[in-house]
């Protein structure tokens, strides 16, 4: 990742243990960086420690419901996993109290990456052994957070060359090639894409007959009726 730009808006001083390739403050003083998601949003327009917190520890929340999700969808409708809750609710306490603790960004990916890992692993089973046919839903949503990793990757390397660049193309081009913004975006299609695979896996098992319909012919939503009465 690249050093902050010197260039201070309305929020004040850099506070945040993490600076993006995106310029500061390019187009206003109120946003440093424009980016989609709220706990995102927050950090990326104050480059403040408490929103990136805002921005960061939610997604380790988020994939252990994934996980825990993924892992109960063969299971019958009133039952809890009381053990996986458990691990999952103290593994997210552990990852927060030592990321509080040590400050350590490279801390934080590699336990988000430990929790995709084990969606990844899970996916892979399902689509393997068990509902062969979404394969394609699977490996799609796989795909595009892997593009949008790749991106958010060349953006970190890059990023000098990168902002040469923008300073000589035209704007839209400019843009385009703001590729951390790129991953948040593919990352948020790939865990929607991720979320419909959950659905249709769990509501396929409770023989609830889903189906992927295209709103719009473009947008996927899932559509399923209740099971048949014998």
């Amino acid at each position: 990742m690249a050093p902050a730009v010197d260039r201070e808006g309305y929020w004040g001083p850099t506070t945040s243990t993490l600076d993006w390739c995106e310029e500061n403050y390019a187009l206003t003083q109120f946003v440093a960086e424009f980016l989609v998601g709220m706990g995102s949003w927050c950090f990326h327009m104050t480059l403040k420690y408490e929103m990136q917190l805002l921005d960061e520890l939610p997604m380790i929340y988020s994939c252990c419901i994934f996980v825990y999700c993924m892992f109960e969808c063969f299971k019958t409708k009133s039952s809890i996993n009381y053990h996986l809750l458990f691990t999952l609710v103290l593994f997210s306490l552990i990852v927060t109290m030592i990321y509080l603790k040590v400050k350590e960004p490279i801390f934080h990916q590699v336990m988000y990456g430990m929790l995709v890992f084990t969606l990844v692993l899970r996916s892979i089973y399902i689509v393997t052994w068990v509902y062969p046919w979404l394969r394609g839903l699977g490996y799609t949503s796989l795909t595009i957070f892997l593009l949008g990793f790749l991106l958010w990757n060349v953006d970190n390397i890059f990023c000098d060359s990168l902002r040469n660049f923008r300073k000589r193309a035209p704007p839209i081009l400019g843009v385009a090639t703001q590729f951390h913004a790129w991953w948040h975006i593919l990352t948020g299609l790939g865990s929607y894409l991720h979320i419909l695979f959950s659905l249709y896996t769990r509501t396929l098992y409770l023989k609830y007959r889903p189906k992927v319909k295209f709103l719009f012919g473009m947008w996927p939503v899932i559509m399923f009726e209740p099971p048949r009465k014998h």
